[in-house]
């Protein structure tokens, strides 16, 4: 009995010893660390459950060994108590009966510990079980949906190598496009893209391609002018300017540093905030500023000077929007911050030699953050904006909404075109890789002759038939009629095509009516720049972009070139950068204080804090827009001049 007393005590010891029961105590606190299990993980699970399962045997027997034992201890105790013994042999009887006692009484504490144990662990085991069981049921569903999304991802790489209106392929017909679609249309979009959503009064549209040559009158059809020769402005063969620069520009900046840091510790108590207002280290920026983030959209001026010489309105109107969508081509990985330009921050582009225009931009308001715009071109065109950036976190999403008109104006023609820019859109802000959209409508009106533009960028899908990022738009008249129709997507290039008959479509089964424009085979308006090689590396700059915080002598001395902060992240020093930056912030608000100061001394305090607010620019002046109606900075002269000569006293003193 002693020997198998000593066996069943060492197997409960080596039970309760064992990583098995820490392992099950660590699970029943719920304190595990780790909420995700690996597969090595997994299969150390499945044999800790094994294990326990043997233990939990072993301590059973053990169990009904101890009470079976017990009962015979003390059912012998009790036939000695009968016997007639000697006095001390009976007090010495009388001893052991007492430590039997509490050995029963000990024992049956055990075993009914150990009774409560086994329920326990029994409870338990079919809880891990269950939850083993549902892992794997989600690791395969996982794997099913991770192969569905894969197989949909090479549709779509299929269906956008083949599909319509593609420069491979420009002879075949357009694919069914929407122009402005209503807000049923894009429900498979969730809850959070709501500003995704078009006009209730839109209309969709599908083209169909016919020969230069074909008959193309048809009974309740309207047929125009078909001129479409080859010498037309509209001809994609001098896309790209001819002749090297003038000036040797940089084609290179330093590498970007692989800093990690995490943009959900600092952006989750950042959600429904102005972006502007949000401290941010430079670790999520580039080497840029706003400014210069501008001027960018000047990449594609050959667009505008070869509108100059067209002497169709329409025609003009095509080179105009192809124009406007080249401006997002750069966005499309560029997923960092451009620097908040400081008050009274200036940019220059003097380009006159190789590109033939001059650009200026300046920081005229800060809370809002706003710039304004003014650009003269030698081969005559001018364009000026005012663009104010209102931009939220919405937790999963940023939204960036740039507020403000774009003005284009020919000197020869008088035509004058006014737009509003699109909503830009960052993706998996907590999780995944960050991706940007343009989505929403935008109306190019010549305010001259009534021409209009509508333009549709489409919000990308993975569930979308159509291509990725798909841009499309119609060019009417002032009488309405339909002249051409756009097709392209705002990250690669875009394509006209002429039409020269339109006819309703029969109803569909939701009663909608689509148009159908007959349309000659399409012509390449613009395709994108391929990008510098190491781009990746680079910040995916542009061969402009590269150029546009290049060093050059003669600037303002408020100039973007010249800040900082700025330029210590172009050479990698991020940390140095990051003081700097909190220095230029710190001496910005230092100057708002002293213009508050300044104010409140002739009038209230109320009144005193809107005064601090107003800045009066420098190079620009507000004024009545008689066009849109709304009050803008435009352009009042006296930058070249100044450059010219040198003379920058009237400059603040920001960086």
């Amino acid at each position: 009995m002693k020997g198998r007393g000593c066996w069943e005590t060492a197997s409960v010891r080596s039970f309760c010893s064992s990583g098995c029961l820490n392992k099950f105590k660590k699970d029943d606190s719920g304190d595990d660390e780790d909420g995700t299990a690996s597969p090595a993980d997994k299969s150390e699970l499945h044999d800790t459950i094994k294990k326990l399962s043997l233990k939990l045997d072993d301590l059973s027997t053990c169990n009904e060994l101890v009470a079976k034992h017990g009962v015979a201890l003390q059912r012998s105790l009790s036939e000695l108590d009968g016997l007639r013994i000697p006095c001390e042999s009976g007090e010495k009887l009388k001893a052991v009966s007492e430590r039997a006692t509490l050995f029963r009484i000990t024992s049956n504490a055990m075993i009914n510990a150990c009774r409560d144990f086994l329920e326990l662990a029994e409870t338990h085991s079919r809880k891990w079980q269950r939850a083993l069981q549902y892992e794997q049921e989600q690791r395969v569903h996982l794997e099913e949906t991770i192969e569905q999304l894969a197989k949909q991802h090479n549709s779509l790489e299929r269906a956008f190598r083949s599909a319509p209106g593609r420069a491979a392929n420009p002879t075949k017909s357009f694919s069914e496009g929407s122009l402005l679609t209503t807000k049923g249309e894009d429900s498979e979009e969730d809850e959070d893209t709501e500003y995704f959503d078009a006009m209730e009064d839109s209309t969709s549209f599908i083209t169909v391609i016919t020969e230069p040559k074909e008959d193309r009158k048809a009974e309740g059809g309207t047929t125009g002018s078909v001129e479409w020769t080859s010498d037309n402005v509209l001809d994609s063969t001098s896309l790209v300017p001819q002749g090297p620069p003038k000036v040797k520009r940089r084609v290179r900046i330093p590498d970007k540093p692989n800093y990690s840091l995490n943009l959900w510790s600092i952006m989750k108590n950042c959600i429904g905030r102005e972006l502007s207002k949000i401290p941010m280290p430079v670790n999520f920026n580039e080497p840029l500023s706003m400014l210069q983030r501008l001027t960018e959209d000047l990449e594609y001026h050959h667009l505008l000077d070869k509108a100059v010489h067209c002497t169709s309105s329409v025609e003009q109107m095509c080179l105009v929007a192809a124009f406007s969508v080249s401006s997002y081509s750069t966005t499309v990985h560029r997923i960092a911050k451009p620097f908040n330009p400081m008050l009274g921050e200036t940019f220059e582009l003097d380009r006159l030699d190789d590109m033939g225009l001059r650009s200026l931009c300046e920081q005229v308001s800060h809370h809002p953050p706003s710039a304004a715009h003014y650009v003269f071109s030698k081969h005559g065109w001018s364009l000026w904006q005012e663009i104010t950036i209102s931009s939220k976190f919405r937790g999963k999403y940023l939204s960036i909404m740039p507020l403000g008109a774009i003005h284009l104006e020919f000197q020869a023609s008088g035509n004058h075109y006014v737009w509003r820019k699109s909503t830009s859109t960052v993706h998996n802000i907590i999780v995944g890789k960050l991706w940007i959209d343009q989505t929403g409508d935008v109306e190019i009106v010549n305010h001259k002759t009534k021409d209009r533009c509508q333009l549709k960028f489409l919000p990308y899908s993975y569930f979308s038939k159509e291509v990725a990022r798909k841009v499309t738009g119609v060019v009417s008249d002032s009488q309405g009629k339909a002249h051409y129709v756009l097709s392209g997507s705002w990250d690669e290039q875009m394509e006209c095509a002429k039409i020269v008959q339109s006819s309703p479509s029969s109803p569909s089964l939701d009663g909608k009516q689509k148009t159908v424009y007959q349309t000659l085979p399409a012509k390449l308006m613009w395709k994108k720049y391929p990008l510098p090689d190491n781009a990746e590396n680079m910040y995916y700059f542009s061969e402009l972009a590269l150029t546009l915080n290049e060093h050059e002598e003669g600037v303002a001395p408020t100039d973007s070139r010249l800040r900082p902060d700025q330029r210590l992240m172009e050479k990698g020093h991020w940390d140095e950068a990051n003081t700097e930056k909190q220095r230029l912030e710190e001496k910005q608000r230092v100057n708002r204080r002293r213009r508050l100061e300044a104010c409140s001394r002739g009038c209230g305090a109320e009144e005193a804090e809107k005064e601090a607010e107003v800045y009066v620019p420098l190079w620009f002046e507000k004024r009545l827009d008689p066009v849109t109606g709304e009050t803008a900075c435009v352009y009042k002269g006296g930058y070249w001049e100044a450059k010219e000569k040198q003379d920058w006293h009237m400059c603040p003193n920001i960086f």
